[in-house]
């Protein structure tokens, strides 16, 4: 049977090189990084060397760069690491947060537990049809006691890019003439492989992603804090990781998560190819299945993501019987897939509950070939047909 993965938005199979470069870390110089024997040493001075790799990457400083176990993670120290600094300064009677509809998860749950509990309000900004935020929603809904805006870089579902290059040049204008700051977080992890994430071009305060979407292992994330923005610790202990983030460091995992960031460098072209492949996938998807939509921006739109509903078909059958021919695909995001309410990012952009069900998402990653997008394209419509069939609501 085929093996065709094209769930790589999901998570990424971990790069042979990655994998290499891990190795003796597990077996031979796997001392604790806070201990001064050889072995020790040898741990933090390879865990400090993966940390100076991320922060040229980022054109950070070194310092600037926390290790967490996830990009989830990094998100909740972030967000509640932020409010609880500001509410022990009491620089803010109640913290205002603007973020958007379509956030991953593991934004929108952190807020809502904050807004529970009564600590924040928040504003939550629609987006258009194609997934995109508006930058003038953007600046009516700030109020003087915003102290945090988090956007994401690239829609995980549809994957649009939002503006966030513009959204940081304004509130750096902004906070020129606020005597309360307002950060700027973005979670870049659908971004990392393909877009600049330079933090001084895109001027953000905050910053997240996780190896595991990069050809890293699952178990290992980054945060990008800038140098002065305040953050309380969410776990206590140790005081690793400059007190911000207690425990033993995944030594492992760090070295495989910055031999992932020296593979994104030389791996760029490959990335001309995956948009190749993506565009004649979109393009077939469209011509051989009637009653296909594209969802997401068709323009600002991530290399590696195509993504549809299929009217008549629920996404859940689609991904079984693709996966029953050896083509591995998600229906909604990875993350909340076990559920079998509508995507919130969908219907955040007017799709009707019914169509949300119907939505299937393709996402290509380097092992991607033309063969395998043509085989796609030989049985999905098979297999679409096949589930209308037996559809109830499908008009014929």
């Amino acid at each position: 049977m085929k093996n065709i993965y094209l769930d790589n938005s999901a998570t990424t199979p971990v790069d042979i090189k990655v994998f290499q470069k891990m190795k003796p870390y597990f077996l031979k110089s796997y001392g604790n990084p806070s201990e001064f024997h050889k072995l020790g040493m040898e741990a933090k001075m390879a865990m400090e060397k993966s940390r100076e790799v991320i922060s040229k990457f980022l054109n950070a400083k070194k310092e600037e760069i926390i290790f967490t176990g996830s990009a989830t993670e990094s998100i909740n120290l972030s967000h509640k690491g932020l409010i609880e600094a500001l509410f022990l300064s009491k620089s803010v009677k109640k913290p205002h947060v603007i973020t958007s509809k379509i956030e991953h998860k593991a934004v929108l749950e952190t807020l809502k537990h904050l807004e529970e509990e009564k600590i924040i309000d928040v504003t939550y900004l629609s987006v258009n049809r194609f997934g995109r935020i508006d930058l003038v929603s953007l600046k009516k809904a700030i109020k003087p006691s915003t102290v945090l805006v988090s956007v994401m870089y690239v829609n995980n579902e549809v994957g649009t890019i939002e503006p966030i290059k513009e959204i940081g040049e304004y509130l750096n204008k902004l906070n020129k003439k606020r005597s309360q700051r307002i950060y700027f977080h973005t979670d870049a992890t659908q971004a990392t492989n393909f877009l600049d994430l330079d933090v001084n071009k895109l001027n953000v305060d905050l910053l997240s992603f996780s190896g595991h979407k990069i050809y890293a292992p699952k178990g290992i994330g980054v945060l990008y804090k800038r140098n002065g923005t305040p953050l309380v610790a969410q776990i206590d202990g140790g005081s690793q990781e400059k007190g911000l983030r207690s425990g033993t460091q995944n030594v492992a995992y760090i070295v495989g998560i910055s031999e992932a960031i020296n593979l994104i460098k030389t791996e760029k072209t490959k990335n001309n190819k995956i948009t190749i492949l993506r565009d004649g996938l979109i393009k077939g998807i469209l011509k051989n299945i009637k009653d296909s939509k594209l969802t997401g921006d068709p323009i600002n739109r991530i290399a590696s993501i195509a993504s549809f509903t299929i009217d008549g078909v629920e996404g859940e059958s689609m991904v079984l019987l693709l996966s029953q021919k050896g083509i591995y695909v998600s229906s909604g995001s990875a993350c909340a897939s076990d559920k079998l309410t509508p995507s919130h990012v969908l219907l955040a952009m007017g799709v009707d509950a019914i169509s949300a069900h119907s939505s299937i998402r393709f996402s290509l990653g380097r092992k991607t070939t033309k063969e395998d997008i043509n085989y796609v394209l030989e049985v999905f419509p098979e297999i679409v047909k096949k589930l209308r069939i037996m559809s109830p609501i499908y008009k014929k």
